[in-house]
């Protein structure tokens, strides 16, 4: 499994700065990232085709254009044979109108390529994150992965727009001007290119101060964006507990950084640029000391110094735009090298997108088919184990839940009760022992299986900007009536009617709008949306993980009747501190520092006076 960077103070990281794994950077060309470009480039190879089909016609018509000048200049305009400029003035302008005409089509086709590409890439990579499991979120910031989700995609945009595909027309035009220029005059193109050295020497002291500095720039760049979304995400707690003016400090400081990271770089393009500038006028002053002594041809030689000066210009544009072009290629390559490294993370097992397992005859009678097994447990833990790092959250944990039982775990906090819930998704996975959904090991089971016969009801519910019924159904075809009939069971009709959002009867109730993480809801309406979702879903296993910790009285009241439903004739787990929800449960799981230390009814734990009895009486004084 490959990682691509562990979150600080999670166990098992190394002593590192964050953001410190953004400091490798590759090649600015790397063959081995352009191969694994590739199948994202291959279904548009038509456009790029089209692109290189146009590119050489655009270098083509603007090199001609200083060519047809020194024609009309040497056999026209000093010759005295006026009557030929105006044909000579419109072919001119033919060559201009076709290198636009074919440089819109270049770049056309070139960014349309480009743009198809990343379009490819920005849904691979969300489609591979969100198969991730949550022990990937714990190791990666969420700002990491969304600077690897639209800077590092950006950069590879640009790397289409002005990086490696600009470079080749670049370089065509490049080679396409010495060879113009040695036939025109080999000594005095010979006498012109004698400037290369110093340009080579720029180029390569350019290249190792913006490679210095751009490694800086990325390593700042993440910095800024992981705290930037971690103290976004927890805005409340920064401005409640004042630490606003402590948050501005540290991130001015980050910024600073950032900003002092792009000093080099900016070095640098000033430099190549003021460089380039000068070789490229000693060139031309090489050019004219030259032709001075060759007064003889002096017709001849004007159009040649008028022509060389017109292709030393062009030959030196694109060197001078070398710098800024370089540090795009720099920043593709080290963007792309993070993007596979994403990629090729991989923190599930393959089995989800697999066939469900085909039971044989060994394996004793059909778990989902016909056949008597209603003594069979619909959830067992057998011997569970497991760790987020080094210390152990679960000790051998034991528990049979009978089918169609309503079982309550119950416990301190941290003794291991929302991990068990955790393991039963395959949110993580189990270090050792075995867990079994109807007799079958749930790692044998796909995914999407596992979690359609399984539904969660967490304190902490999402909401998503949209629709009511877009929240409810989240993704899945239900009918009005049905998404309306969920509402009312549950009761969050009547919670928004008493803030004035209309029943579920009424026209449009479940096209009311919801805000961005369902702030315009209330923590009960947004955990009566959540049993909705449950309701319609129809699970096998019902989990409540402190699904009333955060609903008033008022709302408990409303949903009693709707939960008491959902529950009917369903295998459920609850989670909870609160007695009334306890009590009533068939069977209660006492855990303890991820063991399980009781088990048995309300009654016989509270009678036998142990561990649940003293929680009992803690909870009857938080819930009488």
């Amino acid at each position: 499994m490959a990682v691509i960077g562990t979150a600080p103070n999670q166990p098992g990281a190394p002593n590192q700065p964050p953001g410190s794994e953004e400091a490798t950077l590759g090649k600015a060309y790397d063959l081995a990232l352009v191969r694994r470009l590739w199948p994202f480039v291959r279904p548009h190879w038509k456009l790029l085709l089209a692109w290189a089909i146009f590119m050489p016609l655009t270098i083509a018509f603007e090199l001609a254009q200083p060519a047809l000048f020194r024609y009309a200049l040497t056999e026209h305009i000093l010759t005295g044979k006026i009557d030929a400029l105006p044909l000579d003035a419109i072919a001119y302008m033919a060559l201009v109108v076709a290198q636009g005409g074919s440089a819109f089509c270049e770049t056309w086709f070139l960014q349309l390529a480009g743009q198809r590409t990343m379009h490819a890439m920005r849904s691979a990579i969300f489609d591979h994150v969100l198969a991730q499991r949550a022990a990937f979120f714990d190791r990666i910031p969420v700002g990491r992965l969304m600077t690897r989700m639209t800077n590092d995609i950006e950069s590879l945009n640009e790397m289409f727009a002005q990086g490696a595909i600009t470079l080749i027309a670049d370089l065509v035009k490049m080679v396409g001007i010495i060879v113009i220029m040695l036939l025109i005059d080999t000594t005095l193109a010979l006498l012109t290119f004698a400037t290369l050295p110093f340009l080579i020497v720029l180029v390569e002291y350019a290249r190792r101060l913006m490679r210095a500095s751009f490694r800086q720039i990325r390593v700042r760049l993440a910095a800024m964006n992981a705290f930037a979304q971690e103290h976004l995400s927890g805005i409340k707690v920064v401005q409640l507990l004042g630490r606003g003016p402590t948050a501005q400090r540290e991130y001015n400081e980050i910024n600073a950084g950032h900003r002092d990271a792009y000093l080099g770089q900016i070095r640098a393009d000033a430099s190549m640029y003021a460089i380039v500038e000068a070789i490229g006028t000693v060139a031309v002053a090489l050019v004219i000391w030259y032709a001075s002594g060759h007064r003889a041809e002096n017709i001849a030689m004007i159009g040649v110094v008028v022509v060389f000066i017109e292709y030393i210009n062009k030959f030196f544009i694109p060197v001078r735009d070398l710098s800024q072009k370089y540090a795009v290629m720099q920043g593709a390559m080290a963007a792309s090298e993070r993007i596979f490294q994403l990629l090729d993370t991989k923190d599930w097992d393959g089995v989800e997108s697999g066939p469900a397992r085909v039971a044989t005859a060994a394996d004793g009678p059909e778990p989902f088919g016909g056949g008597d097994h209603s003594d069979r447990p619909a959830v067992e833990l057998a011997g569970v184990h497991f760790s987020y790092g080094a210390e152990p959250v679960l000790r051998g944990v034991d528990v049979r839940v009978p089918r169609g039982a309503t079982v309550a775990v119950v416990g301190a906090t941290g003794s291991g009760k929302s991990t068990v819930i955790k393991l039963l998704t395959r949110l993580y996975e189990r270090d050792q022992g075995a867990i079994r959904l109807d007799g079958v090991d749930i790692r044998e089971l796909p995914l999407p299986e596992l979690r359609r016969r399984i539904t969660v009801v967490s304190q902490d519910v999402i909401l998503f900007a949209g629709t009511l019924a877009d929240n409810i159904a989240l993704g899945k075809t239900y009918t009005p009536a049905q998404l309306e009939a969920a509402i009312r069971r549950v009761g969050l009709d009547r919670a928004l009617a008493r803030r004035g959002g209309g029943g579920a009867g009424a026209a449009g109730s479940i096209d009311a709008p919801v805000a961005e993480r369902g702030s315009n809801f209330s923590a009960g309406e947004r955990q009566l949306v959540a049993f909705a979702r449950a309701l319609l879903r129809d699970p096998e296993i019902l989990i409540l993980d402190e699904a009333t910790a955060h609903v008033d009285p008022e709302a408990e009241e409303l949903i009693e009747r709707g939960v008491a439903e959902l529950m009917k004739g369903r295998t459920t787990l609850v989670i909870a501190h609160r007695l009334s929800t306890i009590r009533n449960a068939d069977l209660i799981v006492v855990m303890d520092k991820g063991q399980v230390v009781e088990q048995g009814t309300h009654a016989e734990l509270v009678a036998r006076g142990g561990f649940y009895a003293a929680l009992e009486r803690t909870f009857r004084r938080q819930d009488p």
